[in-house]
């Protein structure tokens, strides 16, 4: 089968990862257990986890002349991430994100700071009409500045491309620019605070995402990490469960590998559910593995998975 092509709009971040037992109040030192430098960014993580799961990716972004472009020339050579619209600045330097993981349960707090990402334009976005018109779907998030990511949906939803739009971090969004996505990939602390509803309960995702659909986009689908993801449509309900691979080493990019999946197995055909089910295998295998874009998992690995799952279900 012709390899799917998808469109990425997003930063490149280079990781900056501190593993410790505690986060330190400010003011306060800890010491720390490993470091590691490695490439991330979110629309950079999800562009790796959709080449290596099959798909043809182009990945629009900048990046500045060092050595952290490098990091992410590498990654994408690695991955199979085409090159044709990652642009070069001479001003500004590469993003960069500073990511603590809490040594027992894997979870993790980031900031991240854009660089050069931030100095992605229309004119640079335009370029690559050609390619997002070509593509099975057009994927962004909310790392770069909201009237480039409105520009981008708004140029793929002119051409017919299926958008998908993950709120993170989640910000205020208009009506109208939710209104440009075919779908819309909350957690359930941005679904929270995209519909100001708490999302505690089963109930309240539920509510949460008919919320959100009410404001504009096709569909709603809340991922919820060891719990799956819920779907949701006009003529869609659906609680998806989550795959497990094997011991959680590292929750950062989970996010990521769901999405990247998402946008494949959309561009490949699968409906909404297949596709999110899709999803929830990158996801489940990229948990077991340190890193971001490092622990986005084959689409061979993935078929595994599945093949595995459908073994165990079968047998029960």
């Amino acid at each position: 089968m012709k390899s799917p092509q998808v469109t990425v709009m997003g930063i490149f971040a280079a990781d900056l990862c501190f593993r410790t037992q505690r986060l330190p109040i400010w003011g306060e030192t800890v010491i720390g257990g490993n470091f590691r430098l490695g490439p991330g960014g979110k629309g950079s993580n999800q562009a790796v986890a959709a080449a290596r799961l099959g798909g043809a990716v182009r990945f629009i972004s900048k990046v500045g002349a060092d050595p952290f472009a490098e990091i992410a020339r590498s990654i994408y050579r690695e991955a199979g991430v085409h090159l044709d619209f990652l642009f070069i600045s001479s001003e500004h330097a590469t993003g960069a994100a500073a990511i603590i993981v809490d040594q027992a349960s894997g979870e993790n707090a980031i900031v991240v700071a854009p660089g050069a990402a931030n100095a992605l334009t229309v004119d640079d976005i335009n370029q690559a009409k050609a390619c997002i018109a070509s593509s099975g779907c057009f994927m962004t998030q909310l790392e770069l500045s909201v009237p480039l990511v409105e520009h981008g949906l708004r140029l793929a939803h002119s051409l017919g491309v299926p958008t998908i739009l993950n709120p993170a971090p989640a910000c205020d969004l208009s009506d109208d620019l939710l209104g440009l996505c075919d779908y819309v990939t909350p957690n359930e602390s941005e679904a929270s605070i995209l519909t100001g509803l708490p999302v505690g309960t089963t109930s309240e995702i539920e509510a949460a995402a008919e919320a959100l659909l009410r404001r504009g986009p096709r569909h709603v689908v809340i991922t919820l990490g060891a719990r799956g993801a819920f779907v949701r449509g006009s003529k869609i309900k659906e609680h998806v469960s989550a795959f497990q691979a094997g011991p959680v080493i590292d929750t950062t990019g989970a996010g990521d590998a769901f999405n990247g999946g998402l946008a494949v197995g959309l561009s490949e055909g699968m409906d909404l559910i297949e596709a999110t089910r899709f999803g929830c295998a990158a996801a489940g295998l990229s948990v077991t593995k340190p890193g971001t874009a490092p622990s986005m998992p084959s689409r061979d690995e993935v078929d595994r998975l599945y093949r595995n799952h459908n073994d165990a279900a079968a047998r029960r």
